[in-house]
């Protein structure tokens, strides 16, 4: 049970529960301030602030170098800064994801869950309150990463970057939409796993070894669709518009996915005891 100051988490979050008067309300204001009660989250806000500013600077070299470089094969052109950020979020994404699985897998690995139980006992509610937040919390972060990236990047390309207003918007919106829907996935198959190691294992598979195992072969075979259906393809079509179908189409599959998700995570929470 993590302690700050005089008072646990536990019990900050009972009063910002009371405090609000219960239900939605209170289980919402109880999981926002359990979360930010914590030094891991302002760590992990920082971390993955951190690793956008390398991906974003090694993408920017490469492509760069890529295009300099004596070999046309790999030219580039002139690319958008911003998008440059968004593949980048391939990897900065699990520092966020991390935090997320934390939010229900930390508190089994405490023992906590009990306490949050007790307080907001029925289970969807509970873990519907949970997402709220680690939603309200992965949308901003996503387009702040976003806007990060596209800082870092945009001197490295000099020349073969290409910065506009509207692109900007359109791409630091969309990662904090893939970003905010993508955690809310993780956390509710936290929430049936219980284990932080196991969920992050299942979706670092899940949303990055998967997808390239399978898309690395026949654009048009039965893998590659395979592929093109997860959520982690789905939301890099979503952000990139650039793949087998509409941005609109991308963005339905991913919450579909995540809709899944959490209504899996319900039922198991409601099917065993804490």
């Amino acid at each position: 049970m993590a302690v700050t100051g005089a008072r646990t988490v536990e019990e900050r979050g009972a009063g910002a529960a009371r405090g609000t008067g219960g239900g939605w309300r209170g289980a919402v204001a109880a999981e926002w301030t359990k979360l930010w009660s914590v030094r891991s989250t302002w760590w992990g806000v920082a971390s993955a602030v951190a690793l956008m500013a390398v991906m974003a600077f090694t993408l920017a070299t490469s492509t760069v170098s890529n295009n300099t470089n004596a070999v046309p094969g790999d030219d580039m052109g002139v690319v958008s800064v911003s998008g440059v950020a968004v593949g980048a979020l391939d990897m900065v994404q699990f520092v966020v994801l991390a935090l997320a699985i934390l939010v229900v897998t930390g508190e089994y690995a405490t023992g906590s869950i009990r306490a949050t139980l007790q307080w907001v006992p029925p289970r969807g509610r509970m873990l519907g309150a949970k997402a709220v937040v680690v939603a309200a919390v992965a949308f901003p972060l996503g387009a702040a990463l976003n806007a990060a990236g596209t800082v870092v990047a945009d001197p490295v390309l000099g020349g073969w970057g290409r910065l506009r207003a509207a692109e900007f918007a359109a791409d630091a919106l969309q990662s904090g939409v893939y970003l905010a829907l993508v955690s809310v996935l993780v956390l509710a198959v936290g929430a049936m796993l219980r284990s932080t190691a196991a969920t992050l294992t299942t979706a670092f598979l899940f949303l990055l070894v998967v997808p390239m195992l399978l898309g690395g072969g026949d654009e048009s075979g039965p893998a590659r669709r395979v592929s093109d259906s997860l959520p982690s393809s789905a939301g890099r079509y979503f952000m990139s518009g650039e793949g087998p179908y509409s941005q609109a189409v991308g963005l339905v599959i991913l919450v579909a996915w995540t809709a899944v998700a959490v209504c899996g995570g319900v039922v198991v929470l409601r099917r065993r005891d804490a």
